[in-house]
């Protein structure tokens, strides 16, 4: 059995975040996903599917994205019921997402609304470690580069293939 969904479309208003009894954080959004069609008046449609997202990913997509940022969704569909105040039993269906990604930058984010970070979606405050030495290997000088070519063939066999 399956059940995956992929989305990927605009939020329709800012991440609504809340936390549990026990400190685990929730956000509550809908996205609007157009259709890949036009109805008879030759308009493009939308769904808005409301969606959960749990713990730091939660926290992050609210501190990150706002009312029309573009976002890709990966998760699962899911209902759930309850008893509402007039006793009748209330269905919701929604996708309870596993990761949400940032596909735009703050620049372009639609005019007069907010955007993202990137694709790579959560990036802390770069400005924490600004005066702590920087000792990553690719920001030293390209002094001894394996991967340079140097015309000549390399001498591998088939056994070290891994296909």
């Amino acid at each position: 059995m399956l059940n995956r969904v992929v989305l990927v479309g605009r939020l329709t208003r800012d991440p609504d975040l809340r936390y549990t009894p026990n400190g685990v954080a929730v956000a509550n959004f809908t996205i609007a996903v157009n259709r890949p069609f036009s109805n008879q008046q030759g308009e493009r449609e939308a769904d808005f599917i409301n969606c959960v997202i749990w713990r730091r990913p939660a926290e992050n997509l609210a501190n990150f994205m706002k009312k029309g940022s573009m976002i890709g969704v990966d998760g699962r569909i899911q209902t759930r019921s309850f008893d509402g105040q007039d006793g009748k039993r209330v269905f919701i269906t929604e996708v309870v997402a596993d990761s949400v990604q940032f596909l735009e930058t703050r620049g372009n984010a639609p005019q007069g609304q907010g955007g993202g970070q990137g694709s790579s979606g959560y990036r802390p405050n770069q400005n924490q470690n600004q005066n702590q030495p920087n000792n990553n290997d690719y920001n030293r000088p390209n002094e001894e580069d394996p991967f340079r070519d140097n015309g000549e063939p390399i001498d591998i066999s088939d056994d070290d293939l891994p296909f």
